[in-house]
């Protein structure tokens, strides 16, 4: 099969390698071509994917329709406020029946979209699929393994996405619930900035981990108002990522979080990252699909408030801590206040 990929940011460079040496031909493209060349040249993407040798099965293609013209797979590795232009882009140059499959997490800010919404807008017959799990593109480029999930609306899209990634250090499941894998990916971008946020203030473990466990419960719910099954926020795609970008020092939501914590003001915060922190675009979208639903959101809420400088993160949490009391009934996730 040839896979091809969009973006040569860390996702894109570390996705590539992992089916570089394998029976697919792999080809990356991305829109700055001059970084792409000197990845090429160097075998390296110094910028996103430091120290990790790139083999020379992959082909780096600094025209799109090149990139495209012969892909039976099409991999998005760019940011999601980034996907819509890019799969406009892409889609005259990609053949009627080649696999989407789509690994930004994150929701449009302008829309409220998630990001097959826009896909299957653009061109209802897309075969699309998702792929989404805890991957941190640091470790998955140096053949750690890791475990992700392939979803789509189409079973025998998401075994095709199966076959091709999976290998001994990546393993994939399949799943139906699309909806309930995208926002797992995205929503836990937001707690990941919280839990960044507690620790750059010095809380500890016991306030980082309820951060986690009630924000997951956010998750659920808002995932419940919009159809998707609970059941999937307990796996990779939910509980799973949510970890792995909660307490990782791979993690850019977490790691703006600390910043923001140590008093850094949120936008500061994000310019030092130097790349996308997609939490604060998702908590964006989230705090606004919670107030049209009358979905209950603290958490998302505080650090909306926190992003926007309404509120410093200590008062924001004891703004939390101070809440009325609540119970924690295992229906409480199916709507009721938290």
């Amino acid at each position: 099969m040839y896979v091809a990929f969009i973006g040569a940011g860390s996702c894109g460079t570390a996705f590539a390698k992992v089916l570089a040496g394998s029976s697919h031909k792999v080809c990356l493209w991305d829109r700055d071509t001059e970084r792409l060349k000197d990845i090429a040249e160097k075998r390296e993407n110094i910028k996103h994917l430091p120290g990790v040798k790139l083999p020379q099965e992959i082909e780096f293609i600094t025209e799109m329709k090149d990139c495209l013209k012969n892909a039976d797979m099409v991999v998005f590795c760019v940011p999601a406020q980034a996907f819509r232009v890019n799969y406009q882009l892409a889609l005259p140059f990609m053949h009627d029946d080649a696999i989407v499959v789509n690994a930004a997490k994150g929701i449009e800010t302008a829309s409220l979209c998630r990001l097959s919404e826009i896909a299957l807008s653009i061109k209802p017959s897309v075969r699309y699929a998702v792929l989404s799990g805890p991957s941190h593109a640091e470790e998955v480029g140096r053949g750690r393994p890791a475990s992700l999930v392939a979803a789509s609306y189409d079973e025998r899209v998401a075994r095709m996405v199966q076959d091709v990634f999976m290998s001994e250090t990546f393993r994939i499941y399949t799943s139906d619930d699309v909806m309930g894998v995208e926002l797992g990916g995205a929503l836990k971008n937001i707690i990941a900035l919280g839990a960044g946020i507690a620790d750059g203030l010095e809380y500890g473990d016991n306030a980082k981990a309820a951060l986690m466990t009630r924000g997951l419960v956010e998750m659920i719910r808002l995932g419940e108002k919009l159809g998707a099954n609970p059941a999937t926020f307990h796996g990779l795609s939910g509980v799973g990522d949510l970890i792995a970008t909660c307490c990782s020092v791979h993690s850019r939501n977490r790691r703006c979080g600390v910043l923001i914590g140590k008093g850094v003001r949120a936008k500061d915060a994000v310019e030092r990252m130097g790349a996308v922190v997609e939490g604060v675009y998702t908590c964006e979208a989230a705090y606004d699909l919670a107030k049209k639903l009358d979905v209950e959101m603290p958490i998302t809420e505080a650090i909306h408030a926190v992003i926007h400088g309404e509120t410093d993160p200590k008062s924001a949490v004891h703004m939390l801590m101070t809440r009325s009391k609540k119970s924690e009934n295992p229906q409480e996730s199916e709507g009721g206040d938290e």
